[in-house]
Parts: structure tokens; sequence; C-alpha cells
């Protein structure tokens, strides 16, 4: 009962991510006049539909996306309410609205987060676990301000910093005492997990403190930009080869993470698809062929030439980009499914 429980939550939660994208391009569309053809959730078949004036209304039969149709967005059109023929500044909400929309989502769910916490987490080293070697170098009080170079702005930030250290060796900079000091190459060790991979040894953890309105709101905002600037080091430690193509999870290795957090309880629930939909909207603004920011970067190539890009050539990058990354999500797939082996 539980794994059908599971699957129910992590399709519920996958459509809801989806509706929501998608309702931002629709309302968008909608809003600015265009002419909205068809608004589906999933892809392949439509295993229902209904029209409703102009725009049909469809649910397909593969959860694994939707869409907009919008008239004339992928070929020339003479309506004048087509996509190609609005006004350029019209188009490029319409395409940042499904991402944005993520993007908001993601910062009510943790606004809600941060509203069920007693306290708030900083970036000071609270105290250290039992067998720390860490503490010879760090310090109780100490405030983390780098971790490896990279700025800290939560607790989170420390986090994902170590996390990604593939050594276990990592250089701190910290204000200890009213100076700034540097700490190079404090090793943490590795510890080795069921499945063979390494990861750094946490061996601190970091103060709380109390919790106000104004707080709140700035450790909501920071935790946000946190998450987003997290996502865009990911893209960055995956084209650098710092992270592998086998340390990414595509649809099956998501679904059932979202279903094991469901049996977690609602915050960890919460947490976890806060980060997917910020995760959701960041991707797709990244400027890549069939990507929101595909199109996004070709509206603004427009805005500089004064011109739009011969939409023929538009059209074969984005299907090549198209093609591209259904070729990633397949061997992500592959590789989600090696994992129950």
């Amino acid at each position: 009962m539980s794994i059908v429980f599971q699957v129910v939550v992590a399709v519920f939660v996958f459509g809801l991510l989806i509706f929501i994208h998608e309702l931002g391009h629709f309302t968008v569309g909608k809003l600015s006049g265009m002419r909205v053809n068809e608004f589906a959730l999933g892809m392949g078949p439509a295993i229902w539909s209904t029209q409703r004036g102009e725009t049909k209304y469809a649910l397909r039969a593969l959860p694994i996306g939707g869409y907009v149709a919008v008239e004339g967005e992928d070929e020339d059109s003479s309506d004048p309410r087509a996509y190609c023929n609005v006004r350029l500044w019209k188009r490029i909400l319409f395409v940042c609205a499904g991402a944005l929309m993520n993007l908001l989502l993601g910062f009510v769910i943790l606004s809600i987060l941060v509203g069920m916490r007693q306290s708030l987490p900083t970036t000071v080293v609270g105290g250290f676990h039992e067998g720390a070697q860490s503490n010879a170098r760090l310090q109780a009080g100490d405030r983390i301000l780098r971790v490896n170079g990279s700025r800290v702005f939560t607790s989170n930030d420390i986090s994902f910093s170590m996390v990604s250290d593939k050594d276990g060796v990592v250089t701190f900079t910290v204000l200890r005492g009213g100076e700034k000091l540097e700490l190079r190459d404090i090793d943490f060790g590795m510890q080795v997990m069921e499945d063979g991979t390494k990861v750094i040894n946490l061996d601190f953890y970091v103060d709380s403190a109390p919790k106000t309105f104004w707080s709140s709101v700035q450790y909501t905002i920071l935790w946000m930009f946190s998450i987003v600037r997290q996502v865009w080091m990911s893209f960055i430690n995956l084209i650098t080869g710092n992270f592998t193509l086998a340390e990414l999870s595509g649809p099956v290795g998501v679904s059932t993470v979202i279903g094991q957090a469901s049996m977690a309880g609602i915050k960890t629930l919460l947490l976890l698809v806060g980060f997917i939909t910020v995760n959701i909207g960041v991707f797709n603004l990244l400027p890549v062929p069939a990507l929101d920011g595909g199109r996004l970067l070709f509206l603004l190539i427009e805005l500089v030439i004064r011109r739009p890009v011969n939409p023929k050539y538009e059209g074969i990058i984005h299907t090549a980009g198209f093609v591209l990354l259904m070729g990633l999500m397949l061997v992500v797939t592959f590789n989600d499914i090696l994992r129950f082996f």
C-alpha cells in the first residue's frame, strides 16, 4: 500500500509542477492577447480533451511534461494575434512566465517552511559531533564567510559546497573575534556510503538564532537565492566534468525520492518539492536550445539586432537541442533504473 501511495504522491507532485509551469505560459499568453490553441498536460496521445472557445484543453498519456501551443510560435502566421506578430516584450514575458511561476511557487514553499521553524540556522559554527577532527582548526563561534572560495549566505551554502568537495580537504574563510582568517586545507575525511560513493564527513553543526518577522523574510530570500545559485553551479560543474552523468537523476530517480519523502513527513516533502520547482524554473531559463532559456536567447538577439532570427534556422537549432535533451533524459533514466539493481 505504501508503494502505491508513494507513486500517487510522485505523480501528483510532477503534475502540479508541470501545471504551474504551463499555467504561467497560458496566463501570459491569454493576457497579452495571443491566440492559444492548446493547453496540454503530458505528452503523446490525448486521453481526454475538451474545446473551450479557441483553446483545446488536453490530458495526454505520458506524464513527462506539458505544453501551451500558441499560434505562430514555430511557424509564420498572418493572424495578428499570433506569437510571431505580437510585440517583442510580450513574447519575452510569455517565454519567461513558466519558469517564473515555478520560482514563485518555490518561494512560497520556502516561506511556509521558514514559518514552520521555531528558529533559523545561522552560518556560525555551533559545535562539533563526537569524533570530529575539524575542531583542530575550526572553533565554535566562527562565522563562516566562504567555503573553498565560494561565498556563504546561508547554512545551505555551507552544506552544498562541502558535499560538492571531492577529497574531503576544505578551505574556510571565517570571522573570528572580529578578525577575518583563512583556514586552509582542513581535512574532514570521507565516508563511504552503502552504494560505494564517497561523501565528506560533516563533523560540525551551526548555531540557530531566534526568529523574527524580518529575519524570516531575509532568510527566505537568501535561501531562495542560495538554491538558484546552486542550480547554476551544478550546471557548470556538469559542463566542466566535476559532476558526472551518473550523479544526475531523471524522472524515475526523482519520483523515487519524492515517494520516500512523502513517507518522511510533510516538512521533508515540502522541502523536496521546493527544491525541485526551483530547479525546474532555473533549468528552463538556461540558454539551451529547446528550453525556454534557448527561446529567450533568440528573443534577446532580436532585441539587439532589431530583427528576428530566421525562423528556419532557429527551428533547426531547437530541434537539435530537443533531440539532445531527450537523449540525455534516456541516459539519466537508464542510470536511475540501474540504481534499483
